[in-house]
C-alpha cells in the first residue's frame, strides 16, 4: 500500500483528508512543516500532501529542505493551499513542489494527480 504524508496544520482539514485516503494509502500525519521534515526522513513515503500556511517551519521551506535532501528529493509533493493569488501555483513549483492544488479542495482533482503521481488507478 502506498504511503502518503499528511502535513497540515488545521485539525479539521487533517482529517478531512485522512478520512479520504485512509481506505486506499497508508497515512501518515504531520501538524507543521518541522515534524513534517522529519517524518518525511524517518517514513520516507511515497507522495506528501503539502500545506504551504504552517508553523515552525511553513511549507515552502520544509519543500524546500525536502528537496534538497539526495534521499527525500524524488518524493512527489503537491501543494494543498488557500494561496490561490496569481503566481501562487507557479510559487510553489518554483520552491520544489511537483503539482499543486487549491483549497478548497476538489476530490476528484486530488485523486487525479495522486494517480498520476504515484502510478496507481485514479478512484472512481
Amino acid at each position: 500500500m502506498k504511503k502518503i504524508l499528511i502535513v497540515e496544520d488545521v485539525e479539521f482539514n487533517r482529517d478531512l483528508l485522512v478520512q479520504l485516503l485512509e481506505d486506499d494509502y497508508e497515512i501518515l500525519t504531520a501538524v507543521d512543516g518541522a515534524s513534517g521534515i522529519e517524518v518525511a526522513g524517518q517514513e520516507h513515503p511515497d507522495l506528501i500532501l503539502m500545506d504551504l500556511s504552517l508553523p515552525v517551519v511553513d511549507g515552502w521551506e520544509a519543500t524546500r529542505r525536502i528537496k534538497s535532501d539526495h534521499a527525500l528529493r524524488n518524493i512527489p509533493i503537491i501543494a494543498l493551499t488557500a494561496h490561490a493569488m496569481t503566481g501562487d501555483a507557479e510559487r510553489a513549483i518554483e520552491c520544489g513542489c511537483d503539482d499543486y492544488l487549491s483549497k478548497p479542495l476538489d476530490e476528484e482533482l486530488l485523486f487525479e494527480k495522486l494517480a498520476q503521481l504515484l502510478g496507481v488507478d485514479a478512484k472512481s
